[in-house]
């Protein structure tokens, strides 16, 4: 098991791994039988965690939680934490579907429209020939959620992978648990609508450069935009608060009467 510290940012515990290390680390605690819940945080995440005693419990639950967001890598960076690099949510996705057919692990799809749903198991199924995918369900399912949990623990899939909005997501997962019937579960967010091809997905240098959330902006607008420019000014906010407090210890300035 690779060993290192895991980096606090905002009262989050987070994983500085790179892409790399948290496929090994997922693929290691697979083999070991060990059960996994896996989140990735993102600024407009590590805002809501601050005023939502639920979604932060729910986040925190989870034994995995890596960097997502360019923005939250330069903020800690900023104050002073070392952290290689973002794991995004969608890049470890494929990873994961890599490993699951070559391992032989599988695996359930939920969330997202029906019509989504369906063309991103065709799209998998056509891309991962020799995975085995149990079931999948779309997303709308909040009056029969009893039921849903039901199917997918009759499917007997071992890997689920969750596309679901915040914090529904991450509050579906932490309340239900083991009772799932899982190895490994892990939030997706809106993976599924780029698989789909009902959104594009940023170009490389574009979420190299941080501003793969405009990119997003730019396509659904009507959707994300009053999201962003609000989740953004306030964890701009939290940085500046951050940075204030990291230079008032470093000039010995906290604790003094």
């Amino acid at each position: 098991m690779i060993d290192r510290s895991v980096i606090q940012l905002f009262g989050v515990s987070m994983h500085a791994w790179t892409m790399a290390e948290t496929v090994q680390v997922i693929r290691e605690r697979l083999e070991a039988g060990l059960y996994t819940q896996q989140v990735v945080v993102s600024a407009g995440k590590l805002v809501n965690i601050q005023s939502d005693p639920k979604l932060a419990a729910s986040v925190l639950s989870c034994d995995i939680i890596n960097i997502d967001g360019a923005g939250v890598v330069v903020a800690g960076r900023m104050l002073g934490l070392d952290i290689p690099e973002r794991v995004t949510g969608t890049d470890l996705f494929y990873r994961l579907l890599t490993i699951a057919e070559q391992d032989h692990y599988s695996v359930y799809f939920l969330g997202a429209e029906d019509g989504i749903i369906r063309e991103t198991v065709r799209r998998i199924g056509r891309d991962y020939p020799q995975l085995e995918i149990a079931g999948y369900h779309h997303g709308f399912f909040w009056d029969d959620e009893t039921a849903v949990v039901q199917d997918i623990k009759a499917s007997g899939a071992e890997m689920l992978f969750v596309g679901i909005s915040s914090p529904k997501k991450e509050n579906f997962i932490n309340k239900w648990d083991k009772k799932l019937g899982m190895k490994f579960v892990m939030g997706v967010g809106g993976t599924f609508d780029i698989v789909a091809g009902k959104v594009k997905r940023a170009p490389l240098w574009v979420q190299q450069s941080g501003f793969e959330w405009l990119f997003r902006v730019i396509q659904e607008p009507g959707r994300l935009w009053k999201r962003y420019l609000i989740s953004n000014t306030k964890f701009l906010w939290m940085l500046i608060r951050g940075c204030i407090h990291r230079d008032y210890r470093k000039n010995g300035c906290v604790g003094k009467g």
